[in-house]
Parts: structure tokens; C-alpha cells; sequence
């Protein structure tokens, strides 16, 4: 991934941009869709006190974790996919 002197290309480098702007957006909407399925009913409704705190720091809780791992899976995957398999060649599907 890295040409002469260990510098990318101005492509390596749009490339890695795009790929973290994907990551991002991918792990807010999970985490966005992970913590209204959890907290979600005690935002519209009107739950006994004694649920409501438990449910909204499991949703806040598994929202972080989700977003966590979904930014490091998409990045782990794109710097796997990024480096050819055998030096010089170019993938069977390219």
C-alpha cells in the first residue's frame, strides 16, 4: 500500500478517508439502531423506575460496544483487502 519511501499515493490516501468515513457512519447507524431496540420503550413509554435505569445503560453500554467493533472490524478488513496476497500480482478478481 505504501509506494517509494513508504509515502502513499494521493489515491491510498483518499482511499483510507473514504474507508473511515464508512466505518463512522456504519457504527452510528448500528449503534443508533442497537440503542432505540433497547432504550427505546423507555423513551416512549412509561416504565417503572425500576426498569427504566437498567434498560437505558444496557442501551447506552451496547451501543458503545457495537460502535467499538464495528469501526475496528471495517478498518481490520480494509488493511487485509488493501495488501495482495503474493508481492507483484494482482488479485484473480481485479
Amino acid at each position: 500500500m505504501t509506494t517509494h519511501g513508504g509515502r502513499r499515493s494521493q489515491a491510498e490516501r483518499d482511499a483510507v478517508t473514504v474507508e473511515i468515513g464508512y466505518a463512522l457512519c456504519s457504527a452510528v447507524f448500528a449503534a443508533a439502531v442497537v440503542f432505540g431496540a433497547v432504550a427505546g420503550p423507555v423513551l416512549l413509554f412509561e416504565l417503572p423506575e425500576i426498569m427504566e435505569g437498567p434498560l437505558f445503560r444496557a442501551g447506552l453500554v451496547l451501543a458503545s460496544v457495537l460502535f467499538v467493533a464495528r469501526v475496528v472490524s471495517v478498518l481490520v478488513r480494509f488493511r487485509r483487502a488493501a495488501q495482495p496476497s503474493q508481492p507483484g500480482r494482482t488479485s484473480p478478481d481485479s
